[in-house]
């Protein structure tokens, strides 16, 4: 029986995965689920314990079981860090990674599949290895000189000494930042950028420290300069891209209302509100983060233009945060992808990899299968991979239909086979109790009810009310799409509700999707 089960959950991913997705209204990223890739810890092809592009092009059919229709790649430039954040080269990637035709090649491959990619572009600093910077540092009749910040004096945390004076580097004095009052290097970034987008054909950017591109004075972020130098930015690639490029700014703690401010500078920003409302929800128990969080969101930002994660590159990892707990990471990954805003996927997520800081121990090898260096590489890998890892990996969770990544599975085809789950309205819904969580999504042509008992046991006293003009008068009969259980009929009386309980008593854990008929 369970063969069968397994073989069936893995049917239905590969037949929804490959049957057209059924399109919201907007642009291609409003659809999309995103999973961020660190290329240097993802799949090594060649031995040499690096992670490589012919590493993801072969694993584009698991991403693609996985419901994943666009990809973002961390930094993919020469860098002489191990992250890739100080870049010394904008128009060459890594070749520890592989070369150029590697990189096009997985471009490629992942295109016939539907898929899109996006690097992170960093704007706001170089390498102090950059010949850039080592020109302008050497000599203060370098035309580059003008292209970074200098001082005579030494003037706060930020400022670093060079061979001539003191530069500027808000993040660490190997990154000196770009001077954008400088038209020179606004010029230059934006044919680098249409180099990317034109030329090489990538999908879009992740912009890196988006905030603090442009100082004014003693203010290191959020200046009005900085607004207008992306609002230009945005302008130009938009008009001057030959695709339908998708930029997303990293506006780090941002949640719905900033995103609105952004809005004429970057399609998106990442909701920091939600993707701490949803792992702080599911580790206590309590709905107060998550429905604070969607509060706001539908305040701020109804239509729901903004991107939702979990934790990402820079934070603790979401399995470590939850210690451990499956049925709390199943239940944080329920609340982020029926939740509003486009989801981002850190690697190794699906799956339940563990990593606390430092940095390099939340971007460890992933986790593929249970031989030698989880299958990630045939040599030395780069950094260790998990101790955990011969139970923690693809392999082991692929055949078990109660798994994470088949978890992760079953809400991504949900969410491709729905699409109010990715672009329609939310409401909440009261729910009498603290560790229920309900919430209506609509679009006009459905309507969708969540229902999610936040807690380790059973829970019988809870109440659903709502008040609203989106429902119609009368007996209405509820479909189950997830939750495998059958819920009772709703009655709605002048747009309304009360004490509506689905079912007499809801499973610790349990997680509803219902369909209104």
């Amino acid at each position: 029986m369970k063969r069968f089960l397994v073989f069936l959950l893995l049917l239905t991913t590969l037949l929804v995965s490959c049957a057209p997705r059924q399109a919201a209204t907007g642009p291609w990223w409003q659809d999309a689920v995103f999973y961020e890739i660190f290329v240097r810890s993802f799949n090594d092809t060649d031995g040499d314990g690096i992670g490589d592009f012919n590493g993801i092009t072969e694993k584009l059919d698991y991403l693609q079981s996985l419901g994943v229709t666009a990809i973002w790649l961390m930094p993919i430039n020469p860098s002489p860090s191990y992250h890739g954040y100080d870049v010394t080269d904008y128009y060459a990637v890594n070749p520890q990674y592989g070369t150029m035709d590697d990189f096009k090649r997985l471009l490629a491959e992942a295109h016939k599949r539907d898929m899109r990619i996006i690097i992170d572009l960093v704007l706001n600093h170089t390498s102090s290895k950059h010949p850039w910077f080592q020109s302008a540092d050497a000599d203060p009749a370098s035309p580059f000189r003008d292209w970074y910040r200098w001082g005579d004096d030494y003037v706060g945390s930020y400022w670093h000494g060079g061979t001539h004076g003191y530069y500027y580097g808000f993040f660490w004095r190997e990154m000196p930042d770009l001077n954008y009052e400088n038209p020179e290097v606004t010029d230059k970034m934006r044919e680098m950028s249409l180099y990317w987008l034109n030329d090489v054909g990538v999908d879009g950017f992740r912009i890196d420290a988006a905030k603090h591109l442009v100082e004014e004075g003693l203010k290191f972020e959020s200046t009005p300069a900085n607004h207008e130098w992306l609002r230009g930015y945005y302008a130009f690639i938009k008009e001057n891209a030959e695709n339908d490029p998708y930029l997303i700014g990293e506006i780090y703690g941002a949640g719905s209302l900033v995103s609105k401010i952004y809005e004429d500078q970057l399609d998106h920003i990442f909701n920091f509100e939600i993707a701490s409302g949803a792992v702080n929800s599911a580790n206590g128990g309590a709905n107060s983060g998550i429905r604070s969080a969607i509060t706001f969101a539908v305040k701020d930002n109804p239509e729901g233009n903004f991107a939702t994660f979990l934790t990402n590159h820079d934070q603790e990892r979401v399995m470590s945060t939850l210690r451990g707990d499956i049925n709390k990471a199943k239940m944080a990954s329920f609340l982020l992808l029926v939740s509003p805003g486009t989801p981002f996927l850190y690697y190794g997520e699906e799956i339940g990899m563990t990593g606390k800081k430092p940095d390099e121990y939340i971007r460890t090898p992933m986790q593929w299968d249970a031989s030698p260096n989880a299958g990630f590489t045939s040599g030395q890998p780069w950094i260790a991979v998990n101790g955990d890892y011969a139970e923690v990996n693809v392999v082991a969770q692929d055949g078990d239909p109660e798994s994470l990544l088949n978890h992760y599975r079953a809400l991504t085809t949900l969410r491709r086979q729905h699409p109010a789950l990715r672009a329609g309205q939310s409401v909440l819904v009261e729910t009498g109790s603290s560790k229920v969580f309900a919430m209506l999504r609509h679009d006009g042509g459905e309507i969708l009810l969540i229902v999610a008992n936040l807690g380790n046991a059973p829970i019988s006293d809870y109440k659903l009310s709502l008040s609203s003009d989106v429902l119609k008068n009368g007996t209405i009969r509820l479909e189950t799409l997830f939750g495998g259980a059958d819920a009772a009929p709703l009655m709605v009386a002048n747009g309304a509700f009360s004490d509506y309980q689905p079912l007499p008593e809801l499973p610790a854990y349990q997680m509803l999707v219902l369909k209104l008929r």
